[in-house]
């Protein structure tokens, strides 16, 4: 490998680096916090949220893999040109055209790590991320409290309190309940709790035995009651979010199904996730050809343009990508158009740009008649 070669190389190599690591941390920082509030909300157990990280850190693996390698390619173009070492490149014969090889010895790399990722891995995470959130769904509120932990449900209109069994055949002890109905303010405590399912799907919270205290707010109407047994509905199938509930959970199934599985299937639905999985390899390829006549600047002039344009560019690429997937999965556009277009479109644009930065200009006519003019 060349001088020049490895000098490109190893300054690519050094950028990614840096993107890399600073956009993992900033995804795993948002990613952490939003879990850790649903995790305190009680949508999700908190013993799972690192492996929730874990495995989302995994889908989104490819895009971060994308946006560092257009990031690193174009800060090495644009360094180059800043600080007047492009000019040295030229004069040893070089053209931008060059900088083409060592890119791409880098891109392929890493679009090969993508394919791998969005083929196989990427779908056996988001299945990994669907058992966990499943199994969790499948306990009842009560029984994703902690001992010694207080849970909210129902939007904060139930407030669940619960203390370890002294008894090995029950499963909670004493249960403490705060429950906020149209009318009334009531306060259930029982000795004892236990889960049991109704053949419609619902669950019931079954107390017993216990004491409830009704408050009327705004009232001194007051009620009390003793029971042996007291049955509180925790969860009911057919709440007026299950159709968007249903909704998520059929995105998280097709985003798990295997490629092949996909393949087989045929479907609109399948097709557009099998383009979006086909297409994040590819645009790894495009967007380090884009980045080279992108970070090709004039270095009197400021930067801020230029970076924002990139970025601009960058984003309508990955925009249309979705808008292709959604098209195919609306039937709109046909697959086999749908998977190449986008690609072709920026490639074309890539070659037009770069063949723009490369070529000479012609000569003036009156920059050439005045200096044959005599004096």
């Amino acid at each position: 490998m060349s001088l020049f070669k490895r000098a490109v190389f190893s300054e690519i190599t050094s950028h990614a680096g840096i993107v890399f690591s600073t956009l993992l941390v900033v995804w795993l920082s948002v990613l952490i916090v939003r879990l850790l509030g649903q995790a305190a909300n009680g949508d999700i157990g908190a013993n799972v949220v690192l492996g929730l990280a874990a495995f989302s850190s995994i889908t989104a693996l490819p895009v971060i893999l994308s946006v560092t390698l257009f990031v690193a390619v174009l800060t090495t173009v644009t360094r180059s040109y800043r600080e007047s070492e492009m000019p040295v490149w030229f004069a040893s014969g070089l053209s931008l055209t060059d900088w083409l090889r060592p890119v791409m010895m880098f891109a392929l790399p890493v679009a090969a790590v993508v394919a791998v990722l969005t083929l196989s891995a990427s779908p056996w995470a988001y299945g990994q991320i669907a058992e966990y959130r499943q199994r969790f769904e499948q306990r009842s509120d009560l029984s994703k409290v902690t001992a010694g932990q207080f849970i909210e449900t129902d939007d904060g209109k139930r407030v669940f309190f619960a203390e370890s069994p002294s008894r090995p055949d029950d499963e909670l002890g004493r249960v403490v309940a705060r429950i906020i109905e149209p009318d009334w303010l009531s306060i259930v405590t029982a000795d004892s709790a236990a889960i049991r399912t109704e053949a419609n799907g619902d669950r019931f919270l079954v107390l017993g035995p216990g004491h409830r205290y009704d408050l009327k707010p705004g009232t001194p109407e007051l009620r009390l009651l003793d029971f042996q047994r007291y049955g509180v509905r925790i969860e009911s199938r057919t709440d007026p979010g299950a159709l968007e509930t249903a909704r998520q959970k059929a995105l998280q199934e097709i985003k798990a199904r295997p490629t092949l599985d996909l393949v087989v299937r045929g479907d609109n639905e399948s097709l557009s996730q099998l383009m979006w999985r086909l297409a994040l390899p590819l645009s790894v390829l495009n967007l380090a050809l884009i980045a080279l006549p992108l970070g090709a600047v004039n270095p009197r002039l400021g930067r801020s343009g230029d970076l924002l344009l990139a970025g601009l560019l960058a984003l309508l690429y990955m925009n249309l990508i979705n808008l292709s997937r959604g098209w195919i999965g609306s039937g709109v556009l046909s697959f086999g158009l749908g998977v190449w277009l986008v690609h072709a479109l920026f490639l074309a644009l890539g070659l037009g740009m770069l063949w723009r930065r490369t070529r000479m200009p012609r000569p003036r006519r009156q920059a050439a008649s005045a200096a044959a003019r005599p004096v």
